[in-house]
């Protein structure tokens, strides 16, 4: 259909707004998952597999058994309507399912729910073709992407298709799917699989579609909410967007969503596109309904997803199913390794934007197991943590959840300006909360997530000691990390083609972890500031300083700002003085963090929102301290000023 012919039929007091459907109207509800990550059982509040205590407790989310129950008890009251069920990718690993069967339980579980069609995530492509390919076996329904290419030498050869059409109550609709662009970075589709730009594709099948006459197109994409909002919808002749990868929660109830579900985007051809997602791991099964005019444009777009709680009753025939299928690796499940103090956080809302729990144990464990060897540093990609763990008795199936992806322990040698470059990358997608973000150990490093791509690593230091000092970046350090970063993932491409005398060492990863935990327990998880938000973070609508941005535009290479002399405690304390430095008590009044109505004098990476942590114990209340020293310029502290700390 023309798009002239849209935009002049469509007006701004039209959507979601009319009070009566025309004859010509065509109302399309759709139920859709995405990111499943083979949650096969259900999941507790950490996102990690529920006890059979918990699920005695109605403290269980989400699995199998839950989504059969939901997707048939929704298609039973929507029966005599027009339904679709979309996937939006990434079934594949994340459970002990996925580690044994490679697939072939998610196949099974999704075939009974019967879904009209899915796009590939790139965890499809995890384990090459040699797990997809099985896959697309056994799947009975259609799996498109229009960026995905396969050679004729591939085991996947035709069977994922670009788009189809399908009818629903009488009308036709155009489905095209599509993957990230990076999965060759974040997984190892192999040298038969080319993924090509997402945007060129999905606007030739537009072109395709339109010309086939089909005015009613929905984008299955799994590129994440970002560029489904910026890129996807904006394509002409885009009516719908059901997306994955980001694991969004939209809501219009939830106060830590994301964004409304549906979120309404304006298209340039002058009609809006809804755009929805449904979180992740099952916890929600998304519906809302589209009504389109005769014309294929949208004018109206309602709903919200379900939360799969103890509400949804699971399938008993799907419960027994999966005790079958899970009896063989039960005994590795549940096979003691240690005990923590508390729950160690590894969820992907902290990981994967700034220090997290998680992060800093599976670092530290790397470092451990090759201390003798000279390693120094460890890096770890929050992606690749996968789950938290409960307080108390730690599994080897938990373990598991957490590194499911079966990497082994990685080293080699990379010079300081490398180093950098590597936090670089990890930074550079903070906004799309992508796996890449840097969890470190025997390093620090301070970003500015408000600050140019490239350019947002404001300081990093290596350990000394009990102490740090600022990176050398022509001095060649020993860095441990898992194999798959190693070999360039998740835009690692440093660590391929700067890292020296590399050698893919050999353990498991999550043996390493798993190791590292027995000889600590019970193990305690820690937050000590490994690495640190910019000031600017807090502070998001000042500027940064003119001499900043100067500075980091003339130089590529981060400048470290040196330590004040004597400085070797973490950022979170003062420094050591000198016997010339003003307020000679400092030191000591910073390892009482209780105490208020003191003075503090300003150590490297020192930020008025840590400040307010360590002092006043809510980090929220830097605007305080910065009341308190109005010629301090809040956003640039200067090394060795002295700050007023007002009474709590």
């Amino acid at each position: 259909m023309n798009t002239f012919i849209k935009r002049a039929l469509l007006s701004a007091s039209v959507l979601g707004l009319s009070s009566g459907v025309a004859l010509a109207d065509f109302s399309l509800t759709i139920l859709h998952i995405n990111d499943w990550h083979s949650r096969i059982e259900s999941n507790n509040k950490y996102e990690s597999t529920c006890s059979a205590e918990d699920e005695s407790e109605d403290k269980c989310f989400g699995g199998a058994a839950r989504l059969v129950t939901a997707i048939a008890d929704r298609r039973t009251a929507l029966e005599g309507g027009n339904v679709l069920l979309l996937n939006g990718g990434d079934n594949f690993q994340g459970s002990l399912f996925y580690t044994t069967y490679k697939g072939a339980a998610e196949a099974e579980f999704l075939n009974q729910m019967g879904f009209d069609a899915m796009t590939v995530g790139n965890h499809e492509f995890d384990d090459g073709e040699d797990a997809l390919a099985p896959f697309l076996d056994v799947i009975k329904f259609p799996v498109l992407s229009a960026n995905v290419t396969a050679s004729a030498a591939s085991k996947v050869g035709d069977r994922i298709k670009p788009s189809l059409v399908i009818e629903v109550g009488g009308e036709k609709i155009g489905i095209i799917g599509a993957v990230t662009t990076d999965t060759p970075e974040i997984a190892s589709p192999g040298p038969n699989i080319t993924i090509e730009d997402d945007i060129k594709t999905i606007t030739a099948e537009v072109e395709k579609l339109k010309a086939q006459g089909i005015n009613k197109i929905i984008a299955l994409t799994h590129v994440g909410y970002v560029r489904d909002k910026e890129m996807i919808a904006q394509i002409p002749g885009i009516d719908v967007v059901v997306g994955g990868h980001s694991h969004s929660l939209l809501s219009n109830t939830d106060e830590k969503a994301e964004g409304p579900y549906p979120t309404m985007i304006d298209n340039p051809d002058g009609y809006k596109v809804p755009v929805t997602q449904a979180a992740s791991y099952s916890k929600y099964l998304g519906e809302f309904t589209v009504t389109f005019d005769d014309n294929g444009v949208v004018k109206e777009a309602k709903g919200d997803p379900i939360l799969l709680d103890s509400s949804v009753t699971p399938d008993e025939g799907v419960l027994a199913r999966i005790k079958e299928l899970g009896a063989p690796i039960e005994e590795l499940k549940t096979r003691k390794v240690s005990e923590t103090t508390k729950a160690i956080d590894g969820s992907r809302d902290t990981c994967r934007v700034g220090e997290c729990e998680m992060g800093n144990l599976v670092t530290d464990a790397m470092l451990d197991r090759v201390a003798d060897q000279g390693v120094t540093i460890a890096i770890q990609n929050g992606g690749g943590l996968r789950a938290s763990i409960d307080a108390g008795e730690i599994t080897m199936g938990e373990v598991l959840s957490v590194l499911p992806f079966q990497n082994t322990l990685a080293t080699f040698q990379l010079k300081g300006a490398d180093v950098i470059a590597a936090l670089e990358n990890g930074a550079s997608q903070i906004e799309e909360t992508a796996g890449r973000f840097a969890q470190v150990a025997g390093l620090r490093y301070t970003f500015d997530k408000d600050a140019e791509v490239g350019s947002r690593i404001v300081s990093v230091e290596v350990k000394d000691g009990d102490g740090f000092k600022p990176i050398d970046p022509n001095a060649t350090y020993s860095v441990a990390t898992n194999n798959y970063m190693r070999g360039g993932g998740d835009g690692y491409a440093v660590f391929a083609s700067a890292g020296m005398n590399a050698y893919d060492f050999g353990p498991g990863l999550e043996q390493v972890v798993a190791d590292y935990l027995a000889k600590n327990m019970p193990y305690t998880p820690v937050i000590e500031g490994r690495v640190i938000a910019a000031a600017s973070a807090p502070i998001a609508d000042e500027a940064k300083s003119e001499d900043t941005a100067t500075a980091a535009a003339a130089d590529p290479v981060v400048k470290v700002p040196e330590p004040l002399a004597g400085s070797t405690e973490l950022s979170t304390t003062a420094p050591t003085m000198p016997t010339n430095a003003p307020a000679a008590d400092d030191a000591a009044m910073a390892k009482d963090a209780s105490m208020s109505g003191k003075q503090h004098v300003v150590a490297a990476g020192d930020t008025l929102w840590d400040l307010a942590k360590t002092y006043l114990g809510d980090p929220t209340m830097w605007k305080k301290i910065a009341e308190a020293n109005p010629a301090a310029a809040s956003h640039n502290l200067k090394i060795g000023d002295t700050l007023n700390i007002p009474a709590q």
